[in-house]
């Protein structure tokens, strides 16, 4: 599901909109593999496997296989609907330099929500 983070992000203009203006790396953690996503004005330019323990975005966000699963669903449960949710209920975790996240929230939380409009596809 990750995989499809590049091309349903790209593809949303609402979210490119939003995003105009954030330009870093971010770390998503899916269970035990953690994947580097280089953002340029809003767009997913990269988005790679870790190889390095040293390599890292800005900020992190970290949760299981099957919580990412059922955030990705068309129709998510309660308390997986949302990162929010995910966060204060337990289910993730972020970390780092929460600046450009916070100054960007709507646009993280649907660039992280994207993935649910591929299912299927």
């Amino acid at each position: 599901m990750i995989k499809t983070l590049q091309a349903a992000a790209n593809s949303n203009a609402t979210l490119l909109r939003r995003g105009h203006q954030v330009t870093c790396k971010i770390l998503i953690g899916v269970g035990s593999k953690d994947f580097i996503v280089s953002l340029e004005k809003g767009y997913v330019k990269n988005l790679r496997l870790r190889t390095l323990p040293l390599e890292s975005g800005i900020f992190a966000i970290r949760a299981d296989d099957r919580i990412w699963v059922e955030h990705w669903q068309e129709f998510p449960k309660r308390n997986y609907h949302d990162l929010f949710s995910m966060l204060s209920s337990g289910l993730a975790t972020i970390d780092g330099d929460l600046t450009i996240f916070m100054r960007n929230l709507i646009y993280f939380k649907m660039l992280l929500a994207a993935p649910r409009n591929r299912i299927g596809l």
